[in-house]
């Protein structure tokens, strides 16, 4: 590729961009996109004063949002959206900084050695090929590759001081976000599964009698779960749609000017009808522990819920080993309640392993079906294997222009418009694999297209779409050092389209959040709701944090082989600070993201130091190589001191805080309180409802006289609502035309 077709490439990309940010600068200033955009907290007071009013000064685009949002200071983006963010702002700021480190050394250093690393007569700068800006350029045997040895060691020592430094401050934060968070339910709880059944106990009696039996200094209560039945599913719908009749309502009351709060009772209909509804039930059943159908659904019953009087004593039992037998009595810490997964819940413990193995096959193999989009996109960079492929094409590939944007632009962005098929698969993948969490769950996923995006994205790319060169790769890998370092340097050209392309422009696109902003259009104006607090759009880091990543390693493994990349990197990660700006958390990780980037970043070190070690030894500079295995070394053992010395911060919770932590509640005399809503936090339904005091909840598909009988009066009184709702917007109507009459 032609350096001219780099520079159409980059133009088109940056008008996409400007136009996404003009019109986010336009979109988030009207009143009702405020609820869309996470930056509007940054002047939120201000607009909530404003009236709905026409302003040319609302439709044009300003730049002021941008100052405020790098302003914005990482205590104020923790408390609006938690640690999370805190910890994805510090792998931009490393970013920036390790970036801005290598760019000074690599474009004001190494590019000029890499250009004149051959005598030759250089053509005027955009007809030159970009093979010339990379260390293809150096003759073998040369002593400028010092250069890139030295600049290699600066590279990543710089690297490895700011990963120690970001280790160590994010190690803080989490033990302040540890102990300085409020009473956390998830620290008192622990999910035991795989529990014994028993033909002469119900499984409510076993839980207690066997928690009491070697626990009992420290077992609360406990709370069985059950499967939602049928008639379950049909509450929640019918509950859902009663929600959605007082939000148009409240809306309806808004529009002729009465106060909510004459409204009050939901606005005249029946107060918490499906409530009561459904607690009539569970009151008048619950104490019927011999009801055979009872019996049966405990027998059911897929684990259970054990609540303990402190962290310390939940954090030991979910550590140690409840029987002798390892796969009875499994225990584990619960995550916190709004971060549940209940579907997963069901899943027996024996089952995990094989769906954990049945995912990774699957995983495997959509890696290598993936190889073929991959290999279409290879051959788009080449005008002759077009002209072949797409005969009708040749008169348009004949002329300059288009041929440089279709082999320059095109390829970047049929590869991205691919990978979105990938994380809704893989967070798929996730779900069957039976993760008790959310944040687990989107964890897993997050690692699963990490390590996607490095095998299809970096390596299947490198090495040219060639299933032969693949191949190779298993089958000699001692060569493949050599082989990185041949074909690494060749494709640096598609690599900096592809970041201008899904780095640049989609994250303008993801600042804009189109899909929430259509969300947010249909709900105001096609459904009139004009108060939807219950819809938020979380944080997408299982997709986010892998590109970040995948961007890091191009940027260290073409640091010192295609140095042009950097400058596009840098701009990249300086507009991905926005994005904080943008997203409200629904739970928290605690920061256990962090192991993940930090080990990612440091096998990008090693690749970077491996594909040199190839380089140096195809140029036969083995000095240079020597130098680079001892710094490979280093990187190693480097790796291994930080793992030992803060990983299990984020893996486990000490002794000491929690015990600390049990201590000041009990002398506040917080803990009492603590207990009562422990007993209520976890809720298989919808808030509202009511939940079980007394240890364990029955369902109440399984309580009912008659389910179709029950189900016809709820729908009846759903049926009841509608009519009562639509005689309010009746009556209302008569009173605003008797108004206007008078």
């Amino acid at each position: 590729m032609e350096f001219s077709a780099l520079l159409t490439s980059a133009g088109i990309n940056i008008a996409v961009c400007v136009l996404f940010l003009s019109l986010y600068s336009v979109l988030r200033k009207q009143p009702h996109n405020f609820s869309v955009y996470f930056g509007r907290r940054l002047a939120e007071e201000k607009f909530q004063r404003q009236d709905d009013y026409f302003s040319f000064e609302r439709l044009l685009p300003t730049a002021g949002w941008i100052v405020k949002a790098y302003w914005c200071t990482e205590e104020e983006i923790r408390q609006v959206a938690g640690l999370d963010s805190v910890v994805f702002l510090r792998l931009f700021i490393f970013s920036i900084r390790i970036f801005s480190i290598t760019s000074l050394v690599c474009i004001f250093v190494v590019l000029p050695v890499n250009y004149h690393g051959k005598e030759m007569t250089h053509n005027h700068i955009p007809a030159d090929s970009l093979n010339v800006f990379t260390i293809v350029n150096i003759i073998e045997e040369s002593r400028k590759l010092w250069v890139h040895c030295s600049a290699l060691y600066v590279i990543t020592i710089s690297a490895c001081i700011l990963l120690y430094h970001e280790y160590k401050y994010i190690s803080r934060k989490r033990l302040a976000h540890v102990t300085g968070s409020p009473p956390n339910p998830g620290h008192f709880t622990v999910l035991a599964r795989s529990i014994p059944r028993s033909d002469n106990e119900l499984l409510d009696d076993t839980i207690r009698n066997f928690f009491v039996n070697y626990h009992g200094s420290s077992y609360l209560s406990h709370q069985m779960i059950f499967l939602k039945g049928y008639f379950q599913k049909f509450v929640d719908r019918a509950e859902r749609a009663y929600r959605k009749f007082v939000r148009v309502r409240l809306s309806i009351s808004e529009r002729n000017g009465r106060s909510n709060m004459s409204r009050c009772g939901v606005c005249g209909v029946r107060a918490s009808s499906f409530q009561l509804y459904r607690n009539k039930f569970i009151e008048a059943k619950k104490a019927d522990l011999t009801n055979p159908e009872v019996v049966e659904a405990q027998k059911n019953c897929p684990g259970a819920l054990v609540f303990f009087k402190t962290r310390y004593a939940a954090v030991v039992a979910s550590r140690v080993l409840q029987s002798s037998n390892p796969m009875l009595w499994v225990t584990d810490l619960a995550p916190e309640p709004r971060d549940v997964y209940w579907s997963n819940l069901w899943i027996p413990y024996r089952q995990i392993w094989l769906r954990k193995l049945a995912t990774l096959a699957a995983s495997v193999v959509f890696m290598f079906v993936f190889i073929i989009p991959v290999a279409f996109v290879q051959s788009m960079m080449q005008v002759e294997q077009l002209k072949r492929m797409f005969p009708s094409l040749r008169g348009i590939l004949n002329k300059s222009f288009f041929a440089r944007v279709i082999t320059g632009y095109l390829p970047s962005v049929t590869l991205l418009l691919s990978l979105y098929t990938v994380p809704p698969l893989m967070m798929l993948f996730s779900s069957i694999e039976g993760s008790i969490s959310r944040s687990g769950r989107k964890r897993s996923a997050c690692l699963k297209i990490l390590f996607f995006n490095i095998w299809n994205v970096f390596f299947v790319n490198v090495l040219s779409g060639s299933v032969l060169n693949q191949l190779n790769v298993f089958s000699r890998p001692k060569d493949m050092p050599t082989m990185l370092a041949e074909l690494v340097p060749k494709q640096a050209t598609f690599f900096i389209t592809y970041v201008l392309t899904s780095g640049w422009a989609s994250l303008c696109s993801e600042i804009l959040q189109v899909y929430n902003l259509v969300y947010n259009f249909f709900s105001r104006f096609i459904c009139c709701c004009h108060q939807n607090t219950e819809y938020v759009y979380s944080f997408p880091y299982h997709t986010e944090v892998p590109k970040i990543l995948l961007f890091n390693l191009l940027g260290f493994t073409f640091s010192i082989m295609a140095p042009l990349i950097l400058p596009f990197l840098l701009v990249y990660f300086c507009l991905g600070y926005l994005i904080l700006n943008v997203y409200y958390p629904k739970y928290e990780m605690g920061g256990k993201l962090w192991p993940i980037m930090h080990n990612t970043i440091v096998f990008s070190l090693v690749l970077t130091q491996v594909i040199a070690i190839g380089v140096f030894t195809i140029k036969h500079s083995p000095v240079a190589g020597g130098f680079t295995i001892l710094l490979l070394v280093g990187t190693v053992l480097f790796n291994e001191y930080c793992r030992h010395r803060f990983t299990r911060i984020f893996d486990a919770y000490s002794a000491q805080d929690v015990i600390e932590l049990d201590r000041d509640d009990e002398q506040s005399g917080r803990m009492q309180e603590i207990h009562q809503h422990l007993l209520d936090a976890y809720s298989q339904t919808p808030p509202g409802e009511g939940s079980s005091r007394g240890g364990s909840q029955v369902p109440i598909e399984l309580i009912m006289e008659d389910p179709a009988q029950e189900a016809s009066e709820s729908s009846q009184e759903l049926c009841d609502t509608v009519q009562e709702v639509s005689e309010a917007h009746d009556h209302d109507h008569i009173v605003e035309d008797k108004a206007h009459s008078v």
